[in-house]
């Protein structure tokens, strides 16, 4: 006797249908970005899950902290007192060279550089895809977070934002293969682009002559170029030099700064322009408030 159950299309017809939606949808989703708004949704529906993950382990770091003892309490006080002397320190001369900069950049007629705007963020989740390099932070689009939005922590360039949630967004990081950023050697000026490898301690540098000026413990900082890092910033050190002449270009291996394989705290830059708009905005908005207020 049939069933109810043994009705309806073939396996065969059901993984035809299968593979042909999916292979629609993939089309749809890169071809037409026609998913973009869904993901944004769907990220911000599973922010309150990763809150919900995170909050074990950060129950046990506060009950570790609370378990330290006194001794190290004091020893790492101490040391923090020491480093805050030294950075005293070269803050002030720090100070005394930017306002030697700023003089000489209005001899030269040159623009001076504002300073940018800042957040801080923390660390929710790391991409366990051994193949993609991306963290999760917790800070999103009603922080004022965008899109190629620049993130460093305290030793230099981390990466930049590639998607933005309401509550939290995804960065991607300089590692990443599918990743690549204009620098420039401090010690001569020469410029290059540095493209992940994949791994964490490892970057590549692109089409280097062998006649290029490029040394091991070369330090590279981002180079201002594309608009999206600002200038200035660590990026990686030259760890390995290869001058093979049967290939057309060098091997130079650099190792990036940053510690993305220790990653907490990060800081969120935003571009002079955007902080200017925005400080426009808001002082147009009081402005109108207070017009408001005097009607």
């Amino acid at each position: 006797m049939d069933t109810i159950f043994t009705r309806g299309p073939s396996l065969n017809n059901r993984l035809t249908l299968a593979l042909v939606l999916s292979v629609l949808l993939i089309f749809v989703d890169h071809k037409l970005d026609g998913f973009k708004s869904t993901r944004v949704y769907l990220n911000s529906l599973m922010s309150p899950l990763q809150y919900l993950a995170n909050l074990p382990g950060l129950m046990l770091s506060e009950s570790a902290q609370r378990l330290t003892s006194q001794e190290d309490l004091l020893a790492e006080n101490q040391k923090l007192n020491n480093q805050l002397l030294l950075m005293s320190e070269k803050l002030q001369q720090f100070n005394v060279l930017a306002k030697e900069n700023n003089q000489l950049r209005e001899l030269l007629q040159a623009p001076v550089r504002t300073e940018a705007r800042k957040m801080v963020a923390e660390l929710m989740a790391v991409d366990k895809n051994p193949y993609s390099q991306q963290v999760v932070i917790n800070k999103g689009a009603i922080d004022g977070v965008y899109l190629s939005q620049p993130v460093i922590d305290n030793e230099g360039i981390v990466g930049q934002v590639m998607e933005v949630g309401s509550t939290n967004s995804r960065v991607l990081l300089i590692a990443d293969v599918t990743h690549a950023i204009p620098v420039r050697s401090l010690r001569n000026d020469i410029r290059f682009i540095a493209t992940g490898s994949g791994t964490l301690n490892e970057l590549y540098l692109e089409h280097v002559p062998h006649s290029v000026d490029i040394q091991v413990g070369d330090t590279l900082i981002s180079s201002g170029l594309g608009n999206v890092f600002p200038e200035g910033y660590p990026v990686a050190e030259v760890t390995r030099v290869i001058r093979d002449e049967s290939r057309p270009f060098a091997r130079v291996i650099v190792s990036p700064l940053a510690n993305l394989d220790r990653l907490r705290h990060l800081l969120l830059l935003w571009n002079s322009k955007d902080a200017e708009n925005e400080d426009n905005t808001q002082e147009k908005n009081t402005t109108n408030t207070d017009e408001e207020n005097d009607a």
